[in-house]
């Protein structure tokens, strides 16, 4: 009787079993590529609602979705640009093509991003009284790595409406409580700008206290969390200032955009 047991055997058998696991591995990857595809821009639109207070678990998001209007904005010129195919463009991404993207100095890079992208994908929500809402793509370092999320500001361009984040690196039960409801719905009416234009909304040590001077512009800090804290306060600052969204929000105010 041969024998089935030499090294030679079990190596050929070990070798094929390894082929028929890769190629059914590879199979599965690509036949469920498309439904990961749609799974991931379905959460994004998603993260999007719920930041401007919009999603309804009762409709389907893409419902809901489908009465955004996505718009690119030139973010040096503060102006809407048809230079980008939106539906086509991954601002993440964009920040990885040096034709795409800035280098930061070191006095204006306060959100630790490095490189800023030079166009934004931007969502507005329009009522029978016109631009009710602008949601913007933010982004800026924690603790541990970048957030990323979406500010919502109101039809003023002074308020803000909502805030989510849909991708961080943060401490559970620390850091990572900007997902917490409680926490984000400190944002919902504060206001962005003083008089002189400056940016004035801001995450605090400690708590806020109902009524102090300048409450309307401030949001609690979050406990032991004072890097995550930072990183939130200089996001806001530079999105919401002259290298970011700044000039765009106020053309908008202007009605010049």
């Amino acid at each position: 009787m041969a024998n089935n047991d030499t090294i030679k055997k079990t190596i050929t058998v070990a070798l094929l079993l390894c082929i028929v696991c890769s190629v059914v591995v590879s199979t599965a990857s690509v036949v469920l590529k498309p439904a990961q595809a749609a799974n991931k821009l379905l959460d994004f639109n998603r993260n999007i609602l719920a930041a401007a207070g919009l999603l309804e678990e009762s409709k389907s998001v893409d419902e809901q979705f489908a009465l955004i209007e996505t718009k690119i904005v030139d973010l040096t010129t503060g102006s809407f640009s048809e230079a980008i195919d939106v539906s086509a463009f991954d601002q993440r991404k964009s920040v990885k093509d040096p034709a795409l993207s800035d280098s930061l100095s070191s006095e204006d890079d306060i959100a630790g991003l490095s490189r800023r992208e030079k166009f934004a994908k931007v969502y507005l929500v329009k009522g029978d009284s016109g631009l009710e809402t602008v949601i913007l793509p933010i982004s800026g370092y924690g603790l541990w790595g970048t957030m990323y999320g979406f500010l919502a500001v109101g039809s003023d361009m002074n308020t803000v409406v909502g805030l989510g984040f849909y991708d961080h690196k943060e401490t559970p039960g620390l850091g990572a409580e900007i997902d917490n409801p409680r926490w984000k719905a400190l944002w919902s009416g504060k206001n962005i700008y003083a008089v002189d234009g400056s940016v004035k909304v801001s995450v605090i040590k400690g708590s806020v206290a109902p009524g102090s001077p300048g409450a309307q512009y401030k949001v609690d800090g979050l406990s032991g969390a004072t890097l995550t804290s930072v990183g939130v306060d200089n996001m806001m600052k530079f999105w919401l200032g002259e290298n970011g969204y700044g000039p765009f929000l106020n053309k908008l105010k202007a009605g010049e955009a």
